[in-house]
């Protein structure tokens, strides 16, 4: 493990003596390699049995199930006919689970077209088309997730509070257990102890952190970043960075720094751009993830503290609206908690569907 920290240099200014400095700074830590005892247990950590990741999931998924499933079920079995009553009631119920307005229209209309087209004149026999209809909006599909067989830099941006620092340790874990080189920087700088912070969780996971002093330019931690990963060939760089969406000009500007290091120093390598949101705030969550993406090109979305939230509906609401897979959900605050989100298993938790498939 080891942590390095800049000197308020200016990014760009300085080059010959960055990369001098950098020479020096590169020489100073390897990334850790695990002995058999090791990988077997953290391998054993990272794929625990497909039940219990199944049921964590289903319990953290509780409330959100008794919000959404339990009324629709009642819906079903309450109404004798499919009419126009039965579609306003469904729809209502949708909205007021943060399934959203988009993704609720879409249901619907999918709903009434497979009605018509089959001749189902029970209720009942809707459920199962309303939750293929879900899941077929939720799927991500594997192709998502090449990037973690790729040299990836993945930048990691959101709010205060979201779980941003605790979900970029669980990450470096994650793939630190499958064997990658994995780094962290720490270029949420203008924070007060966010990089002590992110070097607990660094420590945790044990993978090297590079950072600076609070107050330095957050694209300085990213220059002394990339250019050690790139020395020491490492295979993930995750960067932490400030969630100031009062200031989207400012944060702009930053993001747009970083991406001109990044593609000058690491030109051609694999780039991510995560975000990161709580669950427990509905709605919130869809207006932070929508403004955000205005201002970075978000490929993909960490949803955090979905155990014991009512409202997981959101997870469906942010992929219809943006069009932005859910990546990883955290449902749990061990350091394995976080895991890939599978549509079929999330759908399954929510609906008490039984499924076979599994979760990784």
């Amino acid at each position: 493990m080891a942590l390095f920290g800049n000197k308020n240099r200016n990014t760009e200014n300085d080059y010959s003596e960055a990369l001098a400095k950098l020479q020096s700074v590169s020489e100073e830590f390897t990334f850790g390699t695990l002995n058999d005892e090791e990988a077997v247990r953290m391998e054993l950590m990272a794929e625990a049995d497909e039940e219990g990741l199944f049921n964590a999931l289903k319990d953290g998924l509780s409330k959100t199930r008794d919000n959404i499933a339990r009324g629709i079920d009642d819906l079903f079995s309450g109404h004798s006919s499919i009419d126009d009553d039965f579609y306003e009631e469904l729809e209502e119920l949708l909205i007021m689970g943060d399934v959203g307005v988009n993704a609720t229209e879409s249901i619907i209309d999918e709903l009434k077209k497979r009605v018509k087209e089959e001749h189902i004149k029970e209720p009942i026999e809707c459920r199962k088309i309303l939750i293929d209809s879900i899941r077929r909006q939720m799927d991500v599909g594997e192709n998502e997730y090449s990037f973690e067989n790729e040299r990836t830099v993945m930048i990691v941006i959101g709010v205060n509070g979201v779980g941003k620092t605790t979900s970029i340790g669980k990450l470096a874990w994650k793939y630190r257990a499958r064997g990658k080189k994995v780094m962290i920087a720490a270029a949420d700088t203008f924070r007060a102890a966010a990089g002590d912070q992110l070097l607990e969780w660094a420590k945790r996971a044990d993978v090297p952190m590079i950072g600076g002093k609070e107050g330095a330019d957050p694209s300085s931690v990213v220059f002394d970043a990339v250019n050690s990963f790139k020395a020491k060939n490492g295979d993930i760089l995750l960067i932490d960075t400030a969630g100031r969406l009062h200031n989207k000009k400012n944060l702009m500007e930053e993001l747009k720094k970083m991406n001109r290091i990044i593609d000058r120093e690491l030109s051609g390598i694999h780039r991510e751009n995560f975000i990161v949101l709580d669950g427990t705030t509905g709605q919130n969550a869809l207006v932070q993830a929508r403004e955000f993406n205005e201002t970075a090109d978000l490929t993909g979305i960490i949803l955090t503290k979905m155990d014991g939230t009512a409202k997981g509906g959101i997870a469906i609401a942010v992929q219809s609206e943006l069009k932005v897979p859910v990546k990883y959900i955290g449902v749990g605050e061990k350091i394995q908690d976080l895991q890939k989100f599978d549509a079929e298993k999330f759908v399954s938790a929510i609906f008490d569907a039984d499924t076979e498939e599994n979760y990784e």
